[in-house]
């Protein structure tokens, strides 16, 4: 018997009449924002009731449409699964007398912290059991768990709700014992004084935003706080660290065009901040301690893809700042890592990375590169200054994961570790391309291909288009065990390296902002006809993918171009652009005006974003087959957006395919935290992309 088709929802209408720059607009559905969101953000029952009724009827609704891809999806996960290590182990990172590392119990969801007696394969001591510690709670995310220098403390940063509000403890590592004040409200980005006395973190306010650096001393509570900052400017993000010598705490604020830093001597942490170079708008720098001066990251002076200058200790500021790596256009100095005898930089080019290690003793410089179409090489990090070994990681989309100790004086490299593929993985059975695609205005834009070798190039190769393109954001060519599922169906994965990312070096990012946004969707949609061209997909068999600002980008170009495309995914899609960017009570707004204007203030940028909002410009068009997910407690882009958009969509499309919203009702923007939970989302994306390319002509 033929299974009767589910009907949507019924969605009541609202409208609301808004005026603003002498421009008038019509929203239908802003019904769906609880007046009482900040609440929901820390307590998810504080719902509203028929908007809860709303957001569980969606969810019903896509189950039911779903209902016969819920054996496609337990099996993609089950393939999933097969490629993770059940007891999967970070390596051990020595730090003094001890090594400290992260590993999964077999089967568990969370993580073990541990450490052991350095260069000893028993001795193990468990810092913190996050699997323990997440039980009884339906989210649990654990961030920055990290150790006092002396080694007697352990703190980590908690959140049970999603909302990235996050709670910090800290350990007695001698008796075991929690100390009874956890630090509230914070960010979870927390640091340590040298002595261990004192624990550095950023508040949180009631907008969501970090605002405060505050300094408690250990043990203490919430009456023993000190204010070390507080940031004036509601736009600027705040953190607090340490530079990699330990010598300073470095309290970092700036938004995605200007930045601040102060510095505070670790040894002293009752000193005030000292300034570096006052914030100017549209310069930002960063700051590292090395070899007796400050290494300073910036862009200043036209250095677009930024430069390394040096200055003194005592005098920090821009006056005193000498070139050191010299600005070359189109390679990006992504970052830095500083040791006691070298200093090492990361660079991308056009898509690309390699890192470049400078001798103290030599001044001389040493490349590690890789001879592939697409790759990715990153520092590895470490806890330790006074070493010589640097180490890093090597990837691509064929090749798992590999982790190597590079002995910077000796230039040897240690294969310590791969990627195991319990399931099994053949490279060779695999092909990598890098193609460029011509945009409109010439610009040639990168794209990663991953396929099958005996897949078809004849265009009959169904095709996931992926894209981000936000905020200098590089999308890397890394291994995925996520995507060899429909990799391995025959379909072709591809990332487009669209403008507005940093793939290309930083001007990308300038080029694919503002009032240049548009780049990023033309992009996009010329990478989508330049793979139909080569014969890798076709036009109506493409499914597009994006999450967060990737889920504007296929958002726009789902109104540009809805013909290109068998399905959108849209993951915690950030659609309702003009209205979040009109709201000064979101965590997000000020400090995203840089990336799209201020449409209170700016005529200029209210059109702009008038122009390409998704939200905005739905209209009465053919629509493919469309999926938007969402995180009841997400700050970032909050649930009201995509279940709008939805609303405006099924309303609109003449295509006659369904247009589908998935709320967790208990998770935020990442989703499940936990890391088999967290394959449902994949296995919905995967199983509605393959269910929407064999509708694609129904």
């Amino acid at each position: 018997m033929e299974r009767m088709t589910p009907s949507p929802p019924a969605i009541r209408k609202a409208p609301q009449r808004i005026e603003q720059l002498g421009r008038v607009r019509t929203d239908d559905y802003a019904w769906m924002k609880d007046a009482n969101w900040q609440q929901v953000l820390h307590d998810p029952a504080a719902l509203r009731a028929d908007i809860r009724a709303h957001l569980e009827a969606e969810n019903a609704y896509a189950a039911a449409v779903m209902a016969d891809t819920e054996a496609l999806q337990q099996e993609i996960i089950g393939e999933i699964r097969g490629r993770m290590k059940p007891d999967e182990a970070s390596l051990p990172s020595p730090d003094g007398p001890w090594e400290y590392y992260a590993r999964y119990e077999p089967g568990a969801q969370y993580p073990v912290h541990a450490r052991r007696p350095r260069g000893q394969a028993d001795g193990e001591q468990v810092l913190v059991d996050a699997a323990a510690l997440a039980q009884g709670h339906p989210y649990y995310a654990l961030a920055a768990a990290r150790h006092s220098p002396d080694h007697a403390l352990f703190a980590y940063a908690e959140d049970t709700q999603g909302s990235e509000v996050y709670r910090v403890r800290v350990k007695d590592l001698a008796t075991g014992a929690l100390l009874p004040d956890a630090v509230e409200d914070c960010t979870g980005n927390f640091a340590w004084s040298a002595d261990a006395a004192w624990l550095f973190w950023t508040f949180r306010d009631e907008h969501g935003r970090p605002s405060r650096i505050y300094r408690r001393p250990v043990p203490g509570g919430p009456a023993d706080d000190v204010l070390v900052y507080a940031e004036p400017d509601p736009g600027f993000f705040l953190r607090i660290g340490r530079t990699a010598s330990r010598a300073y705490l470095v309290i970092s604020c700036g938004d995605q065009q200007t930045s601040e830093a102060w510095l505070i001597p670790a040894g002293d942490p009752a000193a005030a901040p000292c300034l570096v170079e006052r914030r100017q708008v549209g310069v930002r720098y960063d700051v590292e301690h090395w070899d007796g001066r400050l290494i300073i990251r910036t862009d200043a002076d036209g250095a677009v893809d930024f430069k390394l200058v040096s200055a003194p200790e005592a005098t920090p500021g821009r006056a005193h700042w000498q070139d050191w790596v010299a600005h070359e256009p189109g390679r990006l100095i992504v970052g830095t890592a500083a040791y006691a005898g070298h200093f090492a930089r990361l660079e991308r080019l056009d898509a690309n990375n390699r890192i470049v290690v400078t001798s103290r003793d030599t001044g001389q410089e040493h490349v590690i590169a890789v001879d592939e179409e697409a790759y990715v090489l990153r520092l590895g990090g470490g806890l330790e200054y006074d070493t010589a070994t640097l180490r890093y990681t090597y990837e691509s989309p064929t090749t798992p994961r590999r982790w190597f100790d590079f002995d910077m004086d000796s230039h040897a490299a240690t294969l310590r570790k791969t990627q195991e593929i319990p399931s099994g993985h053949d490279p060779a059975q695999y092909v990598a391309r890098r193609l460029h695609a011509r945009a409109p205005d010439g610009a040639l834009v990168p794209v990663t291909v991953l396929m099958r070798r005996d897949t078809p190039a004849d265009g009959s190769a169904p095709l996931l288009l992926y894209g981000y393109g936000s905020y200098g954001m590089a999308m890397e060519p890394s291994f995925s065990i996520r995507s060899l599922s429909l990799v391995d169906r025959g379909w072709i994965w591809a990332t487009a390296h669209v403008r507005g990312g940093s793939e290309k070096g930083w001007g990308w990012f300038l080029d694919g902002r503002g009032a240049r946004k548009p780049n990023t969707f033309t992009d996009f949609i010329a990478v989508a006809e330049h793979l139909a061209n080569q014969g890798l997909g076709q036009r109506g068999g493409i499914v597009a993918m994006g999450g967060s600002a990737g889920g504007l980008l296929v958002g726009a170009v789902a109104n540009m171009r809805p013909d290109l495309w068998a399905g959108i995914v849209a993951a915690v899609p950030f659609v309702d652009v003009l209205n979040t960017m009109s709201d000064t009570s979101l965590p997000l707004t000020p400090p995203e005006w840089p990336e799209w204007g201020n449409p209170i203030e700016d005529p200029a940028a209210y059109d702009a974003i008038a122009a390409y909002s998704p939200y905005d410009n739905v209209a009465p068009r053919p629509y493919p087959a469309m999926l938007a997910t969402a995180g009841l407690s997400d700050p970032r882009v909050t649930y009201w957006e995509p279940a709008k958009w939805v609303a405006r969509l099924r309303e609109a499309t003449t295509g006659g395919h369904p247009v589908l919203l998935r709320t967790n009702m208990g998770a935020g923007h990442g989703g499940a935290a936990g890391r088999f939970d967290a394959l449902k989302d994949t296995a919905l994306h995967h199983a509605f992309a393959i269910w929407a390319f064999a509708r694609r002509t129904l």
